[in-house]
C-alpha cells in the first residue's frame, strides 16, 4: 500500500491538520506516564516545523463517551505540555476541536507554530460508524458536519495515527474525504508501520518465524490462517494454547478455554502439520498472584490423539504462562529465524513469575536483531511487555497499533489509508 509521504508536498506556510495517535496512560495527578505515542509522532511534526508549516494536532485519548462525567480524565491538555518538553517549542491548547474559538486559534498561527485540540472523542460524531450513518440520514449529516469542519481548517492532511487506521472515525476517513483537491498524505510513523509490516507479510526474507499470543482462536483466526499461509513457523502462546490441548482431548482444568473453538483448532493443526508449533507444557497456578505456588503441568504429545497424552492441567489449576520446555523449543526456531513477527503475550505477564515465556521470547528476538534480523513487536501488550523488559530498542520495528497491527497481518484494508494520495 504506497501512499504519498510529506515528503512529497510543500509545508511551507501551510496549515497542516496531523491525525495523531495520542492515545497515553495518564495517572491521577494527569501526568503523562508513557509518551512512547508522543515521541513516535516527532519525526513527523518536526519535519513539518523545519519546513515551516504550521501544525494542527488532533487525536483522541480514552472512550469518554463510556464515562460522560469523567471529561475532565479524557482531556488532552496534559499532552501539549509533555510535547512542549520534547520539541523545545510552545504547543497551543484549545479546548475543543471544532467551533469559533478553533477557527480563531488556527487564523491566529504562524510558520513553525504549533497547536493541539482537545479530544476528539467529546463530540459523538467522531465515532459513528459509516455503515450506522449509511442507514440513518441524521447520523450521516451529523458526521459529516463535524468532519467538515475539521477539514476547513487546513490545506494538508497528515495521518499518522496507524493505531486507528483500520477505524473508520469521522478525523481518519471523513475528514481527508472532504478535502477534496488538497494533499492528503502518510507521516512517516505510518509511513514505517506500511513498510515493515508489509515487507513482513508480502516479501519476508526466510526463515520466517511467527509468535501468537492471547486468549482467544476464534478471535486469531484470520491471521493464524494468513500466516501459516507465508510463515515457516508459527508458534502458538496464551491462553489459545488450552483450546488446542482442549480440542486433542488434555485436561487443561480451570484454564481460559474455547470449546466452541475446538473443531477449529483441530482443523488448524490438520492443515498446518508441524509448521503450527504449540505448547507442550506451561505454568499453572490456582490463581493469579505473585505469591501464588505454581507447578510446571506438560502433556507428551500436542499432536496426541483425544483421550491420550500427559497429564494436562489438573482441575484446581489453570494455565497462566508456557512452560520452559516450550521456551526452550521457541528459543530454538527463533534463534534461526530471519523475520520475525511477534503478537500476543505468552502469559500473564502482567503478574510475576507469569512474565518467563514472555520475557524469553522478547529476549530471543533481542538477541536476533543483534544478528541482523528483522525482529517485529505488533503492538498492544507485546509492545507493552517488550517496553516494560526494556527490550523495545532492541527490535527493528515496535508497532504502535495492537488491533491494527492484526488486521493488517490479516490482510483487511483500510478505508482510512485508501482514501489517501498514490505515492
Amino acid at each position: 500500500m504506497m501512499k504519498k509521504s510529506i515528503d512529497g508536498v510543500a509545508l511551507r506556510g501551510k496549515r497542516v491538520l496531523v491525525r495523531v495517535d495520542f492515545n497515553v496512560p495518564l495517572d491521577a495527578a494527569q501526568h503523562v506516564t508513557d509518551d512512547t505515542r508522543i515521541r513516535a509522532a516527532l519525526p513527523t511534526i518536526r519535519r513539518i516545523l523545519e519546513e515551516g508549516g504550521r501544525v494542527i494536532l488532533i487525536s483522541h485519548l480514552g472512550r469518554p463517551d463510556e464515562e460522560p462525567e469523567a471529561k475532565a480524565k479524557y482531556s488532552l491538555a496534559p499532552v501539549a505540555g509533555r510535547l512542549s518538553d520534547l520539541i523545545a517549542r510552545p504547543v497551543r491548547f484549545v479546548q475543543d476541536c471544532v467551533g469559533p474559538e478553533v477557527r480563531h486559534a488556527v487564523a491566529e498561527m504562524r510558520d513553525g507554530s504549533v497547536l493541539l485540540l482537545e479530544n476528539l472523542r467529546f463530540h459523538e460524531a467522531e465515532v459513528i460508524k459509516d455503515k450506522n450513518a449509511a442507514k440513518d440520514p441524521a447520523l450521516r449529516e451529523a458526521k459529516d458536519a463535524f468532519a467538515r469542519q475539521l477539514a476547513s481548517l487546513a490545506d494538508v492532511y497528515v495521518n499518522d495515527a496507524f493505531g486507528t487506521c483500520h477505524r473508520d472515525n469521522a478525523s481518519m476517513l471523513t475528514v481527508p474525504q472532504m478535502m477534496t483537491g488538497k494533499p492528503k498524505v502518510v507521516g512517516y510513523l505510518v509511513r514505517k508501520e506500511l513498510e515493515y509490516l508489509g515487507a513482513a507479510i508480502h516479501a519476508p526474507k526466510r526463515p520466517f518465524v511467527c509468535v501468537l499470543g492471547g486468549a482467544k482462536v476464534s478471535d486469531k483466526i484470520r491471521v493464524i490462517e494468513r500466516l501459516l499461509e507465508r510463515c515457516d513457523a508459527l508458534l502458538i502462546g496464551g491462553a489459545m494454547m488450552f483450546t488446542f490441548w482442549g480440542a486433542e482431548g488434555h485436561p487443561v482444568g480451570k484454564s481460559r478455554v474455547e470449546p466452541d473453538a475446538f473443531d477449529l483448532a483441530r482443523r488448524l493443526r490438520a492443515e498446518a502439520g508441524p509448521k503450527l508449533r504449540v505448547p507442550t507444557d506451561c505454568v499453572a497456578a490456582d490463581r493469579i498472584a505473585s505469591d501464588a505456588a505454581t507447578t510446571v503441568c506438560a502433556i507428551e504429545g500436542a499432536s496426541g490423539a483425544a483421550g491420550e497424552g500427559g497429564r494436562g492441567v489438573p482441575a484446581p489449576l489453570m494455565g497462566l504462562d508456557i512452560g520452559p520446555a516450550t521456551i526452550a523449543t521457541f528459543e530454538s526456531v527463533l534463534s534461526t529465524a530471519v523475520t520475525i513477527v511477534w503478537n500476543g503475550p505468552m502469559g500473564v505477564f502482567e503478574t510475576p513469575p507469569f512474565d518467563r515465556g514472555t520475557r524469553a521470547v522478547a529476549r530471543a528476538m533481542s538477541q536476533a536483531t543483534q544478528r541482523d534480523a528483522i525482529t517485529i513487536v505488533g503492538g498492544g501488550d507485546s509492545a507493552a511487555a517488550v517496553t516494560q523488559a526494556g527490550l523495545a530498542p532492541m527490535m527493528t520495528h515496535v508497532s504502535t497499533g495492537g488491533g491494527a497491527s492484526l488486521e493488517f497481518l490479516e490482510g483487511k484494508s483500510f478505508a482510512a489509508l485508501e482514501v489517501l494520495d498514490d505515492a
